[in-house]
């Protein structure tokens, strides 16, 4: 009899548990079945972020958010930079729950367009720096997201370009002078080049037409090397500037390793569409209810030194085998 109400209560338990499960099963499906509308604010040609844009998908994917069944990505593309405040009003107006911004330049501009609108950076250069944010720990505002930390990242560019140009004395920065997180960039990058004792020259660009006058400008300074500040702007010229690079026998490094995939030299950077596809779950936790303000900035772990032998043969250029020692990718 006691054995009896022992499998009896087995059975209820069990039958229990089960019930409990389709629950919880039917309510995460009925969660996800209300549609969620995720501004992008980017800057074109879109061509050149599609793997970014893949991977903000594959984050949201992870999280059950599918495009057409509870997703909406709502894109928006800038010619140019000074459209973005204007972008960001529209995604605002078409009623979007969450911008997404890729970077500083796209986040300054939402947060010019919104000061409600919650903003998910995916990798923003220095958010504490340009002031998007008030502490990594404690962003305070409606923007929060991932972090790439280019102040950090720029003294460690020099270090790795000084050790593949040993017996370089003037180096160049190529840089955006439109992008706000390159203001406090550039400082750290000053600081770097005289503790290394090389001199910093500044070429500052605004669109890619000046590319080739600003490597102009290098030659007549008689630039060793030169160094460039990751931006959209860059990225977007990528196989612009590696052939300038080449054409002026000029060693280079990067803030993006999608440059010296296109040929540029060597690169030291974080994985920017691990860091988006990370950035998704920013979007999920707001649109569940959580706050901005509350969900601290997360900054990027590893990073990864690529170097471009192709480009090393190019420009006569002999890498030192310290340096492709430590190389986690070599581009032969």
């Amino acid at each position: 009899m006691r054995q009896a109400r022992r499998k009896l209560l087995r059975s209820a338990l069990a039958a229990t548990s089960f019930m409990l499960a389709v629950a919880t099963v039917e309510g995460v499906a009925q969660e996800r079945t209300k549609i969620a509308r995720v501004g992008y604010l980017g800057q074109a040609p879109a061509a050149s972020f599609a793997p970014r844009v893949e991977a903000l998908r594959a984050g949201l994917l992870d999280l059950g958010y599918i495009e057409g069944r509870n997703l909406i990505l709502d894109f928006r593309w800038a010619d140019e930079p000074a459209q973005l405040p204007e972008l960001a009003e529209e995604l605002i107006r078409a009623g979007s729950e969450v911008i997404f911004a890729p970077s500083s330049a796209e986040t300054g501009a939402a947060l010019v367009a919104t000061k409600s609108v919650p903003v998910v950076f995916g990798a923003h250069a220095d958010p504490v720096g340009v002031k998007h944010v008030r502490s990594l720990a404690e962003p305070g505002g409606n923007a929060t997201g991932m972090t790439m930390l280019l102040t950090d990242l720029v003294a460690k560019e020099l270090e790795v370009l000084k050790e593949a140009l040993p017996t370089a004395k003037r180096v160049g920065v190529l840089y955006a002078s439109a992008a706000p997180s390159h203001v406090p960039a550039l400082e750290a990058a000053e600081i770097a080049a005289r503790q290394l004792g090389v001199e910093l020259e500044r070429f500052p660009v605004q669109a890619q037409i000046d590319f080739e006058r600003a490597f102009a400008d290098m030659a007549l300074n008689r630039i060793d090397g030169f160094m460039v500040l990751a931006t959209p702007l860059t990225l977007n010229g990528r196989r612009l500037i590696s052939d300038l690079a080449i054409k002026h026998g000029l060693p280079s490094v990067f803030g993006t390793k999608d440059n010296v995939l296109a040929g540029g030299l060597i690169s030291y950077a974080a994985d920017a569409n691990a860091l988006t596809r990370r950035a998704a779950s920013y979007i999920d936790k707001i649109l569940k209810g959580a706050s901005p303000a509350n969900l601290p900035v997360e900054q990027a772990t590893t990073y990864e030194l690529c170097i471009n032998l192709k480009t090393a043969r190019a420009l006569n250029l002999p890498i030192p085998p310290t340096l492709l020692a430590r190389a986690d990718e070599v581009i032969e």
